[in-house]
């Protein structure tokens, strides 16, 4: 299992660079187009789909290298049993936020099956399933999380 997880991780951190430099090169040609007076008007759409996807993708890269927020002083003084039984806690909470993200997404993305991009002739729905996707992912990463919390085996990488 170990092995698919580090395969999916290169995966999602190949998309996410280059989606990254999808949009930054995509905006970049945009506005100097726009200077000398020939805007592509599709580029912005463009930059929000691969933004939508980014952003769900990109948060699994970081929950799988495990740099989640934390406010490490405060963290440190307390007691060992207690950091594990809050971190615990946390991983319970992240992993019904995510449920929820999964089941609203995939109505989110049933919503919008009909609504298209201003530019693109696409649907916008392949937008919004960034968020049930990513959140699927996600769902996977944070339960090897848990359960690595769990046994006092997590990776600190």
């Amino acid at each position: 299992m170990h092995k698919i997880s580090a395969v999916i991780l290169r995966v999602e951190e190949n998309i996410a660079a280059a989606l990254l430099c999808v949009i930054a090169t995509l905006i970049f040609i945009s506005a100097i187009a726009r200077t000398a007076g020939h805007p592509i008007n599709w580029a912005g759409d463009a930059s929000l789909l691969a933004f939508g996807w980014l952003t769900f993708l990109g948060s699994d890269v970081i929950i799988r290298h495990r740099h989640l927020i934390r406010i490490d002083i405060i963290e440190q003084k307390l007691p060992k049993g207690l950091r594990k039984a809050l971190t615990i806690l946390f991983d319970i909470f992240m992993v019904l936020f995510i449920l929820l993200l999964v089941v609203y997404g995939f109505k989110l993305v049933s919503q919008s099956w009909h609504r298209s991009f201003n530019t693109l002739s696409i649907s916008y729905a392949w937008c919004t399933l960034a968020v049930p996707t990513g959140s699927v992912l996600m769902l996977q990463s944070l339960i090897e999380k848990f359960i690595g919390d769990i046994r006092g085996t997590a990776d600190a990488e």
